[in-house]
């Protein structure tokens, strides 16, 4: 089968958001050797990095305006080449407050790619579900390569040198991207991006019917997936006394499981309909949190970890179900400003199950992320039933 030049495409985009989730997780695994170098707490950095995954999500809106305006390439560059060099800022920081200074700016830089990727992508396949999946796998197999691999260099040359890796790969990529990609026209080039911003059409979007729905359901999952990626190992390792080893082994599995067949998610959606994807995914997503509360031995919980990563594959369906919903005119503008709504709001997953937690043990917590999923199957079997057209 001859390759084609929208496959080359893909490719670099799911390399480039490879990138991105890259120079975001890379920090965590040396979180210990950035305070005891700078003596500052864990809460500190803590705080930076929910610093940085803020400025994250309120950057999709305003990529999808530069997009409308210039073209995604020369966003898509901005993005990759924007995280390396926002990374040897973190590198080369003296201090704690060029530290977070160079954090901040990386989720932002990072915040650029996604959104108008994933309009570019749209407009050039048919089968945007395949098509997104694929792309969104780039994300899980970074959440799997970057703690190996951040965490053994740094045990050998230092967090520095770890969190270097970063600005390579950017750069290796970005490279790549500016050889490969073609450039791309603006869809709005003459639109003003003063009236882009105006409250009136951000208002109008948000309030259609569909994209509420569709929106509701983003934040339930994305909720579910910000609570997962904060305290999956932890539960496994408190809740069944497993070692660091295992829940990490587990934890790894949960990621390859979501990187590797969300791809299969976005496949059926295109075959059989976004809302029965979301709905197989919901499903399997509440078998496997059954399994990791219920199920004692090993081989469980490593099914409950595969199923929960079918589960967490969420994306390909979803967004493409909102994709479907937008106007070729609208889909940068519009998927940009949705994204940013969403994984706000969706933010506060890592506290609020945390606090559950604390609360009332692991237990009610994970149980309370498997209600969540239900609720979205409700909501799926309601518009359909009721032939609501959402």
């Amino acid at each position: 089968m001859r390759w084609k030049y929208r496959e080359t495409v893909l490719a670099v985009c799911t390399l480039a958001l490879f990138v991105t989730v890259f120079g975001r997780l890379a920090i965590s695994p040396v979180v210990t050797d950035i305070a005891a170098e700078f003596d500052v707490s864990r809460t500190l950095i803590g705080a930076a990095l929910t610093c940085m995954w803020l400025t994250y999500a309120l950057t999709q809106f305003p990529s999808g305006i530069l997009a409308d305006r210039y073209g995604e390439r020369l966003v898509i560059l901005l993005s990759v080449a924007g995280t390396g060099v926002t990374t040897l800022v973190i590198v080369i920081a003296p201090g704690f407050g060029v530290f977070v200074l160079g954090v901040l700016l990386l989720g932002g830089v990072a915040g650029l790619h996604y959104s108008v990727a994933t309009t570019l992508l749209t407009r050039i396949y048919d089968d945007t579900g395949t098509a997104i999946g694929i792309h969104n796998s780039g994300a899980p197999l970074a959440g799997l390569a970057t703690p190996i691999l951040i965490s053994w260099v740094a045990v050998r040359y230092g967090w520095r040198s770890a969190v270097f890796l970063t600005a390579i790969v950017a750069f290796l990529v970005f490279a790549l991207a500016f050889w490969r990609l073609r450039s791309t026209d603006p869809p709005n080039p003459d639109r003003s991006m003063r009236e882009q911003f105006r409250l009136e059409p951000i208002r109008t979007l948000l309030s259609r019917p569909p994209i509420v729905f569709t929106g509701t359901i983003a934040i339930i999952t994305e909720f579910t997936w910000q609570a997962i990626a904060s305290f999956l190992p932890a539960f496994l390792g408190q809740y069944h006394d497993l070692s660091k080893t295992v829940a990490g082994i587990l934890f790894g599995l949960y990621f390859l499981s979501q990187g590797v067949l969300q791809v299969g998610v976005g496949a059926v959606s295109d075959r059989f309909g976004r809302d029965p994807a979301i709905g197989i995914c919901m499903v399997s997503g509440i078998a496997g949190f059954g399994l990791l509360v219920l199920g004692s031995r090993l081989s469980l919980l490593v099914v409950g970890s595969l199923l929960l990563g079918i589960g967490m594959g969420w994306g390909a369906a979803v967004f493409s179900r909102l994709m479907d919903r937008l106007s070729e005119t609208e889909r940068s503008f519009g998927f940009g400003l949705f994204r940013t709504v969403y994984m706000t709001i969706a933010a506060s997953g890592s506290v609020v199950v945390g606090l559950l937690a604390d609360l009332f043990g692991w237990g009610v917590s994970i149980g309370f992320l498997a209600v969540l999923l239900a609720v979205v199957c409700l909501l799926l079997v309601a518009n359909s039933v009721l032939d609501l057209g959402y």
